[in-house]
């Protein structure tokens, strides 16, 4: 009987799921490529390439939990990272130029809560509007061409590696999933996204304010895009108007593949890392055995769409066990 409770929970564990997928293909991955894809330069280019999504990544997990979704994050990404080009270009100190873009991304963050709470869009409706106003004012801004980023603080943030090794970026994007992981486990503040996404009736009667609870996770969620583009544009010395993987649906492909639920209520930090690991990590193996970038954007696809049919039916077998 123990045998068969600890069975049973290993294989609900998402998580633990997700690691032991993520190995079996890895080990494939391993053979089909001889090797190459547990060389040390794949594992590198592998954590790089999570480190401007993971930032979406936490954004999109929380604002999932809550019940609530945005799809005008990529953009405000992209926004944030001309807008950084562009104060630099107006000699602002590197702090203030920051500063402006948070200011710009906690405008659209809000507009969103606005649309939502007030004015009672739906959320993918009102955030795929966003979307499209943050993509138009990023493409007149930069009208074709791309915009420089020399400033060495903030190249250096993009750019630098530890011993010529491990790129600093790398080192933050642990900090920043240990920070909201323990904010969503250990807070006051972690238990009422939970309460909120899976039962918004019963947060009201418990005297939660969920549309306040919307707000500050918009915002967030936008703010943290701006930093994910402003890191961007780093990396690169340049603001572009492309280079965030997935489009508007960046970070919520990973906190989906790692359990984050769609319809709110559930998930966790630790999936979403995992579920961001098991993406960038099938991507690089695509790549290591030589398919083809287009077949990759396919296989990608059918690995989210793997993950929301999983969503759906474990959704449907909760709401049956009630």
């Amino acid at each position: 009987m123990e045998r068969s409770t600890w069975f049973s929970r290993f294989t609900r564990s998402k998580m633990i799921v997700l690691l032991v997928l993520y190995v079996i293909l890895a080990a494939i991955f391993t053979v089909v490529s001889k090797g190459q894809y547990l060389s040390w330069y794949n594992i590198r280019n592998i954590m790089n390439s999570m480190v401007v999504t993971a930032y979406l990544t936490c954004g999109a997990a929380f604002l999932m939990i809550a019940g609530n979704v945005d799809l005008s994050t990529a953009q405000v990404a992209l926004l944030s990272g001309a807008m950084l080009g562009t104060f630099l270009q107006m000699h602002l100190p590197w702090p203030i130029a920051i500063l402006g873009v948070f200011v710009i991304a906690a405008a659209v963050g809000t507009l969103n809560a606005v649309l939502i709470n007030e004015i009672k869009f739906q959320p993918f409706v009102a955030t795929m509007a966003v979307s499209y106003i943050v993509q138009g004012l990023m493409l007149v801004r930069l009208e074709g061409f791309s915009i420089d980023v020399d400033s060495p603080p903030i190249v250096w943030f993009g750019t630098y590696r530890i011993k010529g090794v491990l790129p600093v970026s790398i080192i933050f994007t642990f900090i920043i999933f240990a920070i909201y992981g323990v904010i969503l486990v250990k807070s006051k503040f972690g238990k009422m996204l939970y309460l909120v996404g899976g039962n918004p009736t019963a947060a009201k009667l418990a005297g939660l304010n969920p549309k306040k609870i919307s707000y500050i996770l918009f915002i967030n969620n936008a703010v943290l895009g701006s930093f994910a583009g402003m890191l961007q544009a780093a990396r690169l010395k340049a603001a572009t108007a492309n280079g965030i993987a997935n489009g508007m649906f960046a970070g919520m492909t990973g906190a989906i593949l790692g359990g984050v639920s769609f319809g709110g209520g559930s998930g966790g930090m630790g999936g979403a890392f995992v579920g961001l690991v098991l993406l960038n990590g099938f991507n690089a193996g695509l790549s290591t055995v030589g398919l083809s970038p287009y077949w990759q954007t396919v296989a990608s696809g059918a690995l989210l769409l793997i993950a929301l049919t999983f969503d759906y039916f474990n959704n449907k077998r909760l709401a049956s066990a009630k």
